[in-house]
């Protein structure tokens, strides 16, 4: 049985911290999934993770669907959560229903992210509505990583906070079972999680978030193009990567690879049959 947003938003209320990850194959998906994490989001993130572009604005729905399926394969228990791609959601509400469909028909995501606030609150609340489950997404959101000017720390000033705090409230009337709040200082994502009834899931936000949610590639150490400040690496894979690939190929080279517990045998009479 499935992680419900019944669940998610019940862990709030008895102050039960919520831990979310990113997965982006079946592999990291089943290891995640078996050792209890709650929420799983496929982010549009794998865009740089596995697919080498620069930033998430080229990830296409086929991309993320493909993802989101393996995702869907290798996980019992989690809630998957399939991140919306860019212009994915903006252009018409005709687009933004058709493309979170797929992520549920498709894919067979349970639920689906949206970055923005109150810009999208009509979009989000006409999904609740027709029973796909929401998270929003406030803060440094990357799709708009152009018109922020990079990747940075929002909600420093009293405007920008007042809006942040004007957004949770849309998404939360919208029906939005989640907020992700990214890059916003700690005090304010604490304000904001004291001031709406829905879970917040923090990316850079603080502690005082009802949940936290990382990149896996980047908590394990795996993916070394940036390290971002919120990321702490509860692993250095990287390297344990290199020196196990430099080790194969030494051994390969030097004819140590394989050795008789690698290969497989034949019944000599066969050998002597064939060669005589």
């Amino acid at each position: 049985m499935r992680v419900t947003i019944g669940e998610i938003r019940e862990m709030k209320q008895r102050g039960e911290k919520i831990p979310m990850l990113t997965a982006y194959d079946y592999a990291f998906a089943k290891i995640i999934d078996e050792v209890g994490v709650p929420l799983i989001l496929v982010g549009d993130s794998l865009g740089m993770v596995m697919l080498g572009y620069e930033s998430t604005i080229p990830v296409t729905m086929d991309e993320m669907i493909h993802h989101v399926k393996a995702v869907v394969r290798g996980t019992k228990h989690a809630m998957v959560i399939g991140d919306m791609p860019f212009m994915t959601y903006h252009v018409s509400m005709e687009d933004t229903m058709r493309n979170a469909a797929r992520f549920i028909q498709e894919g067979g995501a349970q639920a689906v992210k949206l970055e923005g606030g109150e810009v999208v609150a009509d979009k989000v609340s006409r999904l609740v509505s027709c029973g796909i489950p929401v998270q929003g997404h406030i803060g440094l959101t990357p799709q708009s990583v152009n018109q922020l000017g990079g990747y940075k720390v929002v909600g420093k000033t009293a405007e920008v906070a007042v809006r942040l705090l004007n957004d949770a409230r849309a998404l939360e009337e919208a029906g939005a079972f989640s907020i992700v709040l990214e890059c916003i200082p700690a005090p304010l994502s604490q304000l904001i999680t004291e001031r709406v009834m829905v879970p917040t899931i923090g990316i850079g936000a603080g502690k005082g978030c009802n949940g936290q949610v990382q990149v896996v590639s980047d908590i394990l150490g795996l993916f070394t193009d940036f390290v971002p400040k919120h990321a702490k690496q509860y692993a250095r894979l990287n390297q344990t990567v290199t020196t196990a690939v430099t080790d194969y190929i030494a051994e390969v080279q030097a004819g140590d690879f394989p050795t008789t517990k690698q290969s497989y045998e034949m019944d000599k009479d066969i050998l002597d049959q064939i060669t005589a």
